[in-house]
């Protein structure tokens, strides 16, 4: 993707990524003058759902620059948007710890193990995802490729919780060597089985998540939840214009591609169920319920919030292709 549409995609994505965690944030401690809590739902707004604006893009058969803009972004940004939260955590984590000690946060020091986690997933999702090519190109009948593909990311997952690592990092990786160092029919091979029961996967992620969402909380979350909506919206739209300009793409990604990268479901809400459980953790080991209640509040609106840009985040979408000239007839 970034060979057809050029490196000056990479402007906009790390503006976009970047801004949109910025606005959150910011305005997230204005609002609550609570720096763990704006920084980790800073955290949660790079993410973005490419399943949402692919399947606009294939519905409406869009093609032009802006479709292969789209396309390049939103299958790299959550990739970064993983690694800003792995950093953005660990400062979080290091701001409670000296809450609850109170000795003062020592963030410089904590900020060495994201880079160390980050580095390490990455080095094993590819050497994973190698063994993987080699394995899956010798094999003769097609229905193996499943069983092996289960098992990898079974193997994938384990060491990673072994090794402390970032489970969707290293297992982007994996899928990241898949793609750009095979042949395409190779790729098809592995792409139709896993098609085939990934809505089974995305059924029970979401019932998952839904479980953890308490509807009484959600009244609470009124002025948190909007400033969210807000922020990410405003932080992605012109974070994709500014980059845009750097980059000097074309005028009409810079005017309308902001708008195609609003939707935001799967890992953002990954990402918080892992918020949960580590800063519920945190606070059984710190005796700090100020962190669970953190943990909660950051599930709780992402899960809502998924449910607005899921809405609005096609719609959005569609009206960008539109806008673009890039829907035939």
């Amino acid at each position: 993707s970034l060979k057809r549409v050029g490196w000056s995609i990479v402007f906009i994505i790390f503006a976009e990524s970047f801004m949109a965690f910025l606005v959150v944030a910011g305005a997230l401690y204005l609002l609550t003058s609570d720096l763990a809590l704006a920084i980790i739902f800073g955290a949660m707004a790079p993410a973005s759902a490419p399943a949402g604006t692919v399947a606009v893009i294939q519905e409406c058969r869009a093609k032009g620059s802006l479709t292969k803009a789209l396309y390049a972004v939103v299958g790299f940004d959550d990739g970064l948007a993983v690694i800003i939260f792995g950093f953005a955590a660990a400062i979080s984590r290091s701001l409670l710890i000296g809450e609850a000690s109170g000795t003062g946060s020592s963030i410089l020091p904590g900020l060495w193990a994201p880079i160390a986690e980050i580095s390490a997933s990455l080095l094993l999702g590819g050497i994973i995802g190698y063994i993987f090519c080699r394995l899956v190109s010798r094999l003769k009948d097609s229905r193996d490729v499943l069983i092996i593909l289960f098992g990898v990311v079974l193997l994938a997952t384990g060491l990673s919780i072994c090794c402390h690592l970032s489970l969707i990092l290293t297992n982007m990786m994996i899928g990241f060597v898949l793609v750009n160092t095979r042949r395409g029919a190779l790729v098809q091979r592995v792409r139709g089985p896993l098609l085939q029961f990934m809505p089974l996967v995305f059924i029970l992620f979401f019932c998952l998540a839904g479980a953890h969402l308490k509807i009484f909380d959600i009244p609470a979350l009124g002025t948190v939840g909007l400033v969210y909506i807000l922020g990410r919206s405003a932080g992605k739209i012109a974070g994709a214009r500014l980059g845009a300009s750097f980059g000097r793409v074309e005028d009409k990604i810079r005017k309308y591609l902001g708008l195609g990268i609003l939707s935001q479901a799967g890992v953002a809400i990954g990402l918080s169920l892992i918020v949960k459980n580590d800063f519920a953790q945190l606070a059984t080991d710190y005796d700090l319920p100020h962190a669970a209640a953190i943990g909660a509040m950051v599930l709780a609106t992402i899960t809502t919030t998924s449910i607005f840009f899921e809405i609005i985040g096609p719609i959005l979408t569609r009206f960008a292709l539109k806008k673009a000239n890039e829907i035939p007839g």
